[in-house]
Order: structure tokens, then C-alpha cells, then sequence
């Protein structure tokens, strides 16, 4: 009798444990009985710039996972914030996204002013920020934010190395123009560059103008015996320093530019030039249509109706992200739960990126290390390094 009440318990612990292991099968992987996964991201869209190419790739990603039964089933909803680049609205948007809409992590954004103005604030929350392009200075330097592109400071240190290691460069020279707080992230890229070659710049200018004549600037490259120069100006820049070279008919110079100079614009006006005039990607080249790297990205923008941008690969990648760090969760999505998994620090590599991307529990974060070169050759971008060009790492 006593053997038989044996068997008839381990039988008993043996079906509820086979029922314990299926529930737990059953319940893998991230759930939201409170209902869809909120995710927001604070972007310019209005005002000065429109930035809004990387929050609708990045929509566009959530859409898809949805039409398709959501991430294990969990539906999003994702909302973009216009903070009209104004630093109220930027405070105000966040705080609604935190504390109304009960957001689990920011994704896809990109902002003249998101980071420096909430980059506090998400910390305070515990609401961490996937950017999908960082911009300012603090993009890169709080613990609460880890952007998926590359960066112009990561990639003004770039470029530098490029033109050393690869065009022979000897004496590079350097002309910034200075916004906000970010004279000390481009004095600072350029000393990793210094230390990461042994070199010290020829030339540094920290007084480029938003608007004005160029003619200074270029002449006094060209007087210094500049071998190659690098600047941080956008498309208009980027056409009137190439032009104002032409027009003084300077020779002899690798004229380097960050990712903003890589645009179909800056490649269609500056058609007629001979300048050797090389440009930063921060992922792979947008404009190389048949990449198997793109073909994802170009498929999700294809179907949603959008541009296929740079800045729409940084939203593309950073819903990416996210998504890919929900379906590892186990149990509630919340934003503990979402936090706790970003900061874990996993790797995650994409064909798209040089670098895989982590978020990690860091002071600051920049993990994307490598670009790919393109050199303007006829009107038209080409590709300069089929391999990414990779940062050696920091000492």
C-alpha cells in the first residue's frame, strides 16, 4: 500500500511538472495583457530642419510587425512627437510620452535638440532612448541614450584616419562650425585621431560661419599647404565650399566631408567639379540600390511609400533594434523589462551597420564605429571602400 501511495505521488509531481514545463513553454517570450507596446520618439519634424525620415522608417517597421500578428503576438503603438525644434516642446513631448502614454523606450527619433534637452529626463524615468540619429553632442554622452548611427564626431575621427591610412594625407586640416556645446565632441574627435596615429593636426579652425563667404576659409587651407581638409557643414555648405575652391582654382587637396555632404543634391551640383571630394556613410551607402545590406530596408520603405534616405535607414535600424530586444523578453513587456534587456549590453549586428550596436549600462555610449568612403566622381557617389572602414579600437 505504501508503495503503491509512492508511485501514485511521483506520478502526481511527475504531471505537474510536465504541466509547469509546458505552461512556461507556453508563456515564452514577451507578453502585454495591458495592451500594446507603447514606443514614442521626440523628432524634429517642423521648423528649421525635418527630420521626420527616420521616425516614419521607423513607423513604417512597427506597422509591418503588426500587419504581420505583432512581436509574439503583441501589437505596437508607436508615436512620434513633433518637438517643432524647440527646446518647451521638446521638455513637454517627453514628459507626455513617459508619463501618459506610458512608453516602454524611445526609438527611431531624430532631433536638433531631443538629447540635450531629455537625456536627464529619460534617466530619471528609467525610459532609455534608441536614437535613430544622433545629432547633438549629448546623443552620444548620456547614460540614457545610444544612437545607431555613427555620429559626426565618431565620424570626423573617421575620416581623419581615412585620409591618413588610405589617401596619405600628411598634413590635415580641420574647419568646424561650432553649435551649441559641441566645440568640445570635435576637439575631442580630433584628439582620438591624433592619438590613434601619432600625428597632430596641421590645422584646426573652430570659426566657420552658418552663412557667409568661404573665400577666407578655403585660401587659408590652401596658404597652410593642406593636404587634405576636412568640414562638418551640411549639403549648402558642402556645395559652396567645393565651389568657392573651383572658383579660386585650388588644386592639390582631399576635401573630406561628414554624412550630411552625402545627398543626391550635393552630388547633382557639384556634377562639373574635379575636386577630390570624399564623404562619410553611417551605414551601408543608401544610394547602392542592388546591396543585398539594403535590401530589407528598401523592401520596408517600398511597401510604406517612403523615401529611401540616410536618415530613413537610422529609423529603419533603431525599430530594428527595439523589436529585436522586445521578442528576447520573457514575460510583461514593461519598461523595466525593456530597459533591464537594453542595458544586458547584447551585440546585435545588422548588414546594414559596420558595427554591431549595443546599448550596455554605460556613461555614454557609441558603439558604431565604422563607415563606409564615397568619392564623387562625375556627378555620382561610388564606392571607395567595399569594406567598412573600421576605427581601430580606443587604448
Amino acid at each position: 500500500m505504501k508503495h503503491l501511495l509512492t508511485l501514485s505521488v511521483l506520478a502526481g509531481s511527475t504531471c505537474l511538472g510536465l504541466a509547469a514545463m509546458t505552461g512556461s513553454a507556453a508563456a515564452a517570450g514577451p507578453t502585454c495583457d495591458g495592451g500594446p507596446i507603447q514606443i514614442g520618439a521626440v523628432s524634429t519634424v517642423t521648423g528649421v530642419v525635418d527630420f521626420s525620415d527616420a521616425p516614419k522608417a521607423a513607423a513604417a517597421v512597427f506597422d509591418q510587425l503588426n500587419a504581420a500578428g505583432g512581436i509574439n503576438g503583441c501589437k505596437v503603438e508607436y508615436t512620434i512627437a513633433d518637438d517643432k525644434g524647440d527646446p518647451q516642446v521638446a521638455a513637454q513631448s517627453a514628459r507626455d510620452l513617459i508619463d501618459n502614454k506610458g512608453v516602454v523606450v524611445m526609438a527611431g527619433a531624430a532631433s536638433l535638440l531631443d538629447c540635450a534637452v531629455n537625456a536627464a529626463t529619460y534617466d530619471r524615468s528609467g525610459v532609455l532612448a534608441v536614437q535613430g540619429v544622433g545629432v547633438d553632442a549629448l546623443c552620444f554622452n548620456a547614460p540614457s541614450v545610444s544612437p545607431v548611427n555613427v555620429g559626426p564626431f565618431t565620424l570626423t575621427t573617421a575620416m581623419l584616419d581615412y585620409a591618413t591610412k588610405e589617401l596619405k594625407d600628411e598634413k590635415l586640416c580641420a574647419f568646424f562650425l561650432i553649435l551649441g556645446g559641441t566645440q568640445e565632441a570635435y576637439t575631442g574627435a580630433i584628439r582620438a585621431w591624433e592619438q590613434q596615429n601619432g600625428q597632430q593636426i596641421h590645422l584646426m579652425d573652430l570659426t566657420l560661419p552658418a552663412q557667409g563667404d568661404l573665400t577666407p576659409y578655403v585660401i587659408k587651407a590652401r596658404d597652410a599647404g593642406c593636404d587634405a581638409v576636412l568640414t562638418n557643414q551640411v549639403e549648402p555648405g558642402v556645395v559652396q565650399w567645393v565651389n568657392t575652391a573651383d572658383a579660386q582654382k585650388v588644386e592639390g587637396i582631399d576635401w573630406l566631408f561628414l554624412a550630411p555632404g552625402y545627398t543626391e543634391g550635393v552630388a547633382k551640383a557639384l556634377a562639373a567639379s574635379k575636386q577630390p571630394i570624399y564623404v562619410g556613410t553611417e551605414w551601408e551607402p543608401y544610394t547602392e540600390a542592388s546591396s543585398p545590406a539594403n535590401a530589407d530596408w528598401i523592401a520596408t520603405m517600398d511597401k510604406a511609400g517612403l523615401a529611401k534616405t540616410a536618415f530613413s535607414q537610422g529609423g529603419y535600424l533603431a525599430a530594428k533594434v527595439v523589436s529585436d530586444v522586445i521578442a528576447g523578453i520573457d514575460g510583461p513587456v514593461t519598461r523595466e523589462a525593456v530597459t533591464a534587456a537594453l542595458k544586458a549590453g547584447k551585440p546585435m549586428k545588422y548588414d546594414i551597420a559596420g558595427s554591431a550596436y549595443v546599448f550596455g549600462d554605460a556613461p555614454k555610449h557609441a558603439s558604431m564605429q565604422a563607415t563606409k568612403v564615397m568619392q564623387l566622381q562625375d556627378g555620382n557617389w561610388t564606392v571607395k571602400t567595399p569594406d567598412w572602414f573600421v576605427l581601430p579600437a580606443a587604448n
